[in-house]
């Protein structure tokens, strides 16, 4: 399999996400929804392929990710896993689907791996969270946390300000990360925290910690796809770096494509049976 900047092309494991951490190796993360751009991203090299619920903004075109459903979820998932051979595939349990109870959780979580084929899961939430998250991984479900903003938590929070910048907050939010290493995840994603706070629970974890906007004092970085190949025009946080704009490009080339149709330049003789 040919990679980009990729010496190791062996399939990436919860294992050797810890093992990449110990090494001093930072962590590639991007988000797929669906099998074509799921090769492009696999065999660019990217180490973990998070199916985020943020199919429901950038996929379904919703305002929050709390409508998209598990069955919805599953399909975005196994389109994923289809076109994976390297990455580690983890797939955003929606909104829902872990918190009425510990036995409903599992139920869901085992139709996710059962029916995606997916490598692991992704929660979010601490303390409130943790007995799903120790039952989940009592049914031999790996599960990576996710602690600061939390978008499924969107109307308790009443905004997408950064998270974690007062002295209690903070508190908890370490609290929480050494809880989940606890239970038994294999790592832990941080988004919209200050770089320093973001800084001091990788430091404190053997898991490794990926960061969406915590600063770069972490051992990995997630972003969403479609944000940093530069899809989606109208979001522009802090944090995003847009390494191509692929609006502009998609818009050049369809516009041509429809003038040379209207105008009879598509298809040629070469183009025709």
């Amino acid at each position: 399999m040919a990679g980009y900047l990729v010496e190791d092309t062996r399939k990436v494991t919860t294992h050797r996400l810890v093992e990449m951490k110990q090494q001093g190796k930072k962590i590639a993360m991007l988000t797929s929804y669906d099998y074509t751009m799921a090769r492009i991203v696999d065999g660019a090299g990217v180490d973990v392929i998070l199916v985020g619920d943020s199919a429901s903004n950038v996929m379904a075109g919703h305002a929050t990710t709390l409508p998209i459903t598990l069955d919805q979820m599953i399909y975005h998932a196994a389109s994923v896993t289809r076109g994976v051979k390297r990455a580690l595939v983890v797939c955003d349990m929606p909104f829902g689907t872990y918190h009425v109870s510990p036995a409903d959780g599992v139920a869901n979580a085992v139709r996710v791996m059962r029916e995606s084929g997916c490598d692991a899961l992704k929660l979010e939430g601490g303390a409130e969270i943790i007995d799903t998250v120790k039952a989940i991984l009592a049914a031999g479900i790996p599960v990576m946390g996710h602690l600061g903003l939390t978008p499924q938590s969107i109307n308790k929070f009443g905004s997408y300000a950064v998270r974690a910048k007062d002295e209690a907050e903070a508190e908890k939010l370490v609290a929480d990360a050494r809880l989940l290493e606890e239970a038994g995840c294999f790592a832990l994603v941080l988004e919209k925290i200050p770089a320093v706070l973001a800084g001091r629970v990788a430091a404190a974890l053997r898991i490794p910690v990926i960061g969406i906007g915590a600063g770069g004092q972490v051992d990995g970085q997630v972003l969403v796809v479609h944000d940093m190949l530069g899809m989606n025009e109208g979001f522009s946080p802090k944090f995003l770096r847009r390494y191509a704009r692929l609006h502009e490009v998609m818009t050049d080339a369809v516009g041509r494509y429809v003038e040379d149709v209207k105008e009879a330049r598509f298809p040629n003789e070469s183009e025709q049976y």
